[in-house]
């Protein structure tokens, strides 16, 4: 049922809160922001200023840095430190030369004589001096490095001393001392051109005892005994932080903004000090806020009304209709709900209860939808994995099939070379061992050595044809119960004794076993040999074969390690695949057989190689025991993890 018409409420309600929630508090929001651009504008003022103090500060250090490193570069120069005074001199003039800031230059002997004196404003032929007993003199010698004795040139231009240690490889101690004095006057002229005197603000660089070192205004730098005011001397020396700021009140009345920094260097104890009179940010922040003050007035008196009037009647319930609008979008029913004005007792409120009867039938067809959709999407994840359940078999099974038809083709292959190379090849062993009699042992070396050739490649086509029959017939296995850890010794050893572990080879082995294993013997050496021939052949010269056996639960592992180049990655995933090969000469069945061996024995064979340092094959054999009722089988070993 529509509720009755009634206008005029909703506009009179929000004008009355209008005025009550936003005029009474103006007044107090207008001083609130007075205070906070004030506020402002102090810390504004100061954060620049500390900010270009740190600068400056940095600056000067790197100044005085440059004229050090000149200093103690020029000293460690060999032709320099040879104490040649023509040497020393062609040195010390081109530095004059580059550097205009130095004014003075001299070498001192390590026992305090001055030995060469070079200047701008020397008069010639300078008498020699001592410095045996000078500060700058001790500490370079002793401790490496002097800067500071600050002075005045001329009584009115800021200067400092630098001395290094002049260090001739070939001597245990110093062999003299380099002393330069620098003129400080490029930093009065950096600090005037970023605080000229037409500017409000002023800097000075000062050291802990009020020399003023250099300052923006070159008349305060450039007179006689300048100093620094000793009321911001005191507050500068008693802080306890590198770098700092603030509002400063001086006892003759001044108010002042004032940031200082010290220079980052801890033989020099000096600070940039940069100030800037207190009134100018107070005239400057009073009449902002007396303009923002005028704004905000105006603005309470003829915008604001008007804009409430009307957007206080239209606007919030079409942004409560617009809110509910977009939580059924986005599904969420009940909560439009709550945001539907149906108390407004106009026509935005009759719209909003035709707009939620929309709602409640909107609601209860997507609910029809998404239960629909559920049902189509587990339908559609059965079908999924149905059809992933019968690819599955169908590769499986075409995989099968075509392992039958290589297996096929292979065993037709391994009869043909059985036949019809086998015997040629056995005719030319016996023709060769009959050529070998006859010539006995007055051979010639020559034919001997091509006899020999003629054996070593029958063995090896032999050896050919051994692995391809072995691959490609299935015999039954002839299962033994076998000590596993005298087994491995016995393949060892004959391996050994046969030279099939060279001397160059280093057999590490350790067989610690205590494990009874059923195995055909004949498959298990073959797969033994095949895996160890390929270790040696990887180590032409020398290396070092690691063959172990230990328990793992319910499977015997033997693991043979060698100490070769490693294998590749993308050649690991192919090594067992039938006549893959990366031998020159080879028929790549080798570790096919190992594989085919341990599937036979319901084992498992596992690899890991790093290149550059070695190869590790692991054999996993069953552990036999009596199996009792009902036993399972042991799990697969695929899980298991390398010692």
């Amino acid at each position: 049922m529509a509720s009755p018409k009634r206008r005029g409420r909703l506009s009179v309600r929000l004008l009355l809160w209008f005025l009550i929630l936003s005029l009474l508090p103006l007044g107090a929001v207008a001083w609130f922001l007075i205070g906070i651009a004030h506020e402002s504008l102090s810390n504004e003022i100061l954060s620049t200023q500390q900010a270009l103090a740190a600068g400056f500060a940095d600056t000067v250090g790197k100044y005085v840095a440059t004229f050090k490193n000149v200093l103690i570069e020029t000293a460690g120069i060999e032709e320099f430190a040879g104490m040649n005074s023509v040497k020393q001199q062609q040195f010390l003039n081109r530095i004059m030369q580059v550097h205009l800031a130095i004014l003075e230059l001299s070498v001192v002997s390590p026992a305090g004589l001055e030995l060469m004196q070079t200047g701008r404003f020397l008069k010639p032929n300078p008498e020699m001096r001592r410095f045996e007993g000078e500060d700058f003199f001790n500490t370079a010698l002793k401790r490496g490095l002097f800067m500071g004795s600050l002075e005045r040139f001329q009584g009115l231009y800021p200067t400092m001393t630098i001395a290094v240690p002049i260090t001739d490889p070939k001597a245990s101690e110093p062999v003299g001392v380099l002393m330069g004095k620098v003129s400080l006057n490029g930093l009065t002229q950096m600090l005037g051109m970023e605080f000229p005197s037409s500017g409000r603000s002023s800097a000075a660089v000062l050291a802990s005892d009020g020399f003023l070192i250099a300052h923006s205004n070159p008349k305060e730098a450039f007179r006689p005994e300048a100093k620094m005011n000793e009321e911001l001397v005191k507050i500068i020396t008693t802080q306890t932080e590198e770098k700092g700021g603030g509002p400063l009140l001086l006892s003759d009345g001044n108010r002042l903004f004032g940031a200082f920094a010290y220079v980052p260097n801890k033989m020099l104890d000096w600070a940039v000090f940069i100030q800037q009179p207190m009134d100018y940010a107070e005239r400057t922040s009073a009449a902002m806020l007396k303009r923002t003050a005028s704004i905000v007035l105006v603005v309470a008196i003829c915008v604001i009304p008007l804009a409430w009037l009307v957007a206080g009647n239209i606007t919030q319930p079409i942004r409560d209709l617009r809110d509910a609008a977009d939580r059924i979008a986005k599904g969420q029913f009940d909560e439009a709900r709550d945001l539907l004005p149906l108390d407004v007792s106009n026509e935005v409120g009759q719209l909003a209860e035709r707009f939620d009867a929309m709602r409640e039938a909107l609601k209860e067809k997507t609910e029809e939808l998404v239960g629909a959709k559920e049902k189509l999407e587990e339908f559609t994840h059965f079908l999924e994995r149905r059809v992933e359940a019968r690819t599955r078999e169908l590769r499986a099974a075409q995989d099968l099939l075509i392992h039958k038809e290589r297996l096929a083709a292979i065993g037709q292959m391994a009869n043909v070379v059985g036949h019809e190379i086998r015997n040629p090849l056995a005719v030319i062993q016996n023709s060769s061992y009959f050529i070998k009699t006859k010539l006995g042992t007055a051979i010639d070396p020559k034919i001997a050595k091509h006899i020999k050739i003629i054996e070593s490649e029958i063995q090896q086509a032999s050896s050919i044809i051994n692995e391809i029959l072995t691959y490609s017939r299935t015999r039954d296995l002839v299962p033994e119960k076998k000590d596993l850890k005298a087994f491995i010794e016995e393949v060892v050893d004959g391996l050994v004794a046969t030279n099939r572990i060279p001397p160059h080879v280093n057999l590490i082995k350790r067989v610690e076993v205590d494990a009874t294993v059923n195995i055909d013997v004949q498959e298990m050496v073959q797969a033994l040999r095949n895996i160890i021939n390929n270790a040696v052949e990887v180590m032409p010269t020398s290396g070092s074969l690691g063959i172990q056996s230990y328990a793992q639960g319910e499977w015997a592992v033997i693991e043979i390690a060698d100490s070769g180049p490693g294998i590749p990655q993308d050649v690991l995933d192919k090594i067992f695949v039938p006549f893959y090969s990366t031998k020159a000469r080879g028929t790549g069945l080798g570790l096919s057989v190992v594989k085919k061996v341990m599937d036979r024995h319901k084992g498992d064979v596992k690899v890991d190689s790093a290149l550059g340092k070695g190869t590790v094959f692991r054999l996993y054999l069953p552990i036999h025991t009596e199996p009792g009722p009902g036993q399972a089988p042991p799990p697969s070993p695929g899980a298991a993890t390398a010692r």
